[in-house]
């Protein structure tokens, strides 16, 4: 995993080459453990479980926003308002 994030720089195309497949790779091991099929389907049902126990339990929140983190470069946003000449006019 170190050596795909590696590979990818924080660049979010790259992220997605390198990094989701072994993503992927590890969840799917893993679920299967779990009574969760190890192909694709599997891996999509977990993480809908996983979405719908986000909003009932402040741990699961917590611990997927981590994971997600793990696999996905940091996001900035772009700059707006009017010091960035992203002002919008009022009507």
């Amino acid at each position: 995993m170190d050596e795909a994030r590696d590979n990818a720089c924080n660049d979010m195309g790259k992220m997605l080459q390198f990094v989701l497949p072994v993503a992927t790779q590890i969840q799917q091991e893993v679920i299967k453990a779990y009574g969760f099929s190890c192909d694709g389907e599997g891996v999509l049902k977990f993480a809908r479980l996983v979405k719908s126990y986000e909003a009932q339990d402040p741990e699961i929140a917590s611990l997927s926003g981590k994971l997600k983190a793990l696999f996905l470069p940091p996001m900035t946003l772009p700059p707006h308002g009017p010091a960035s000449g992203g002002s919008v006019a009022a009507s």
